[in-house]
């Protein structure tokens, strides 16, 4: 029997270290196809395990054909690809999860254990390679949990086949497929009757997408397309209002427990809908006025697309998915118990532990006068948005009551313009408590980010990655979105 692989499930952690990255000639051990790697992600705050789904061969690479080594050192996890014969690194992609969120859990604390699909999108290779994951310690160091041998001559290797009544829509092309970031909307919740509204709402973000910077000033290292696969149903499920949907992707409110957060476990249906177009970033667009969305790194971002906030839910989730950019806020609820470890140093390049103040870790965007820790009008501003997060919970609760007892359309909208009508009121209030602080424009180190009030701090006092009415992203998110950019489209 022919196996296309082999496992080594590996039980002692031991540390991967490279120290350099190798020079990796593309058509030496790659062609231009993609390979998809799907795999089960199981375990809870202690266990992590991995076991091979499939292996797919799809269309054209459209990833760099130079920069295969990832070196962002960003991601709870990493995927790698080694030759056989010499083991030398061919490919590498730091990247987040579901499950890897599930981990940080009070759920995955008290050892229940959860499985989700992923997916690794990688060249196809030319010859046998050794397929690893690597996943991190609570000093974030990376130690590899997974091994298997993948041969692509196999026949247990599937030809991937266009997923059937799917429209592909190109809005911006921009060049070749390996020299550009290549964004793909995916439509979800969308009915077949709503098409044309699906390719509207991909026109509206697209073009809200470069009126930001750094992306403006990028805009010829893009090209934007669309999948659009019709929904029975318009919409996506709403658990604790009591709405459940029959749509594509299987996207939810309420993903781990938080009522804004917007998700999907259907890995493989949303990867076998997306491989009908080259991607660099999956774009999840649902057709839906409420707010909420999310965005994981380096796997897929959702969003809604006829709320008030949704311009700043899909530029703020984008910063997560494309440049794996922190939460800069720490207010607000989250279905986390312990996102990050005390005393340890976070990866994401706009946050910090500030362990050590000497070494900041974009000192270079700092002026010399200016004191580290920056002090700002933190109580104040502490105050009036813990007073908002009560008000929004009684709004939200309020809602969902009135849907659950199936009250009338009007009773609804009247509370839900009600809560979008406070909502846009206190960001007013805070954005006007910013921008009157002298230290506004300032790049140093604010306390208050990464979902902690005490301990750790962000670049400026205000970023798309922290609040709603911010008038951009930081200095420091521009300057890694500008990386990822080159990094992508060199």
């Amino acid at each position: 029997m022919n196996h296309i692989f082999r496992n080594s499930l590996l039980i002692l952690v031991i540390p991967i270290i490279i120290l350099a990255a190798p020079n990796v000639v593309f058509d030496t051990y790659f062609t231009n196809r993609s390979m998809r790697i799907d795999f089960y992600h199981s375990g809870d705050k202690i266990r992590d395990q991995i076991t091979l789904d499939h292996v797919y061969k799809e269309g054209i690479w459209s990833g760099s054909l130079s920069n295969l080594i990832d070196p962002f050192n960003n991601g709870k996890y990493s995927y790698k690809l080694y030759d056989t014969k010499q083991n030398k690194l061919l490919f590498s992609k730091g990247y987040n999860s579901y499950f890897a969120e599930y981990r940080t859990t009070a759920k995955a604390a008290e050892c229940i254990q959860r499985t989700y699909h992923e997916s690794a999108i990688v060249p196809f290779p030319k010859n046998k390679v050794r397929f690893a994951v690597e996943a991190r310690d609570r000093n974030n160091k990376l130690y590899e949990i997974f091994s298997t041998i993948i041969d692509p001559a196999s026949v247990d290797i599937i030809e991937n086949k266009m997923t059937k009544d799917i429209e592909i829509v190109e809005y911006l092309i921009n060049g070749d497929v390996h020299k550009k970031i290549d964004l793909l909307f995916v439509a979800e919740g969308y009915t077949g009757e709503e098409y044309e509204k699906f390719k509207n709402d991909m026109k509206h973000f697209s073009n809200y997408f470069f009126t930001q910077q750094p992306y403006e000033s990028n805009k010829s290292s893009f090209n934007i397309r669309g999948v659009f696969k019709p929904s029975d149903e318009s919409g996506c499920d709403e658990p604790t209002h009591g709405y459940y949907k029959n749509t594509v992707i299987g996207a939810t409110f309420n993903s781990m427990g938080s009522p804004r957060y917007l998700l999907t476990e259907k890995n493989k249906v949303l990867h076998d809908i997306a491989a009908a177009a080259p991607y660099d970033a999956l774009l999840i667009m649902v057709n839906h006025t409420r707010y909420g969305g999310g965005g994981i790194y380096n796997f897929y971002l959702t969003f809604t697309s006829d709320n008030p906030w949704k311009d700043f839910v899909f530029i703020h989730e984008f910063g997560h998915s494309f440049a794996g950019l922190a939460d800069e806020y720490y207010s607000s609820s989250t279905a986390y118990d312990e996102f990050y470890v005390s005393g340890i140093e976070p990866l994401e390049p706009n946050i910090t532990a500030l362990l050590n103040p000497n070494e900041l870790k974009w000192k270079d965007l700092v002026d010399e006068n200016t004191s580290i820790p920056t002090l700002w009008d933190k109580d104040n501003y502490d105050s009036l948005s813990i007073e908002y997060q009560r008000i929004r919970t009684k709004l939200n609760n309020k809602i969902a009551e009135l849907k659950r007892s199936d009250a009338s359309e009007s009773e609804i909208i009247n509370m839900q313009q009600k809560s979008d009508s406070t909502g846009k009121k206190h960001a007013a209030l805070l954005k006007n408590m910013i921008n009157e602080n002298k230290n506004y424009k300032t790049v140093g180190a604010y306390e208050g980010a990464g979902y902690l009030s005490k301990g750790m701090y962000r670049p400026q006092l205000d970023c798309i990655m922290k609040s709603k009415n911010a008038d951009g992203y930081c200095a420091v998110c521009k300057k890694r979105i500008v990386e990822m950019i080159r990094y992508y489209s060199e």
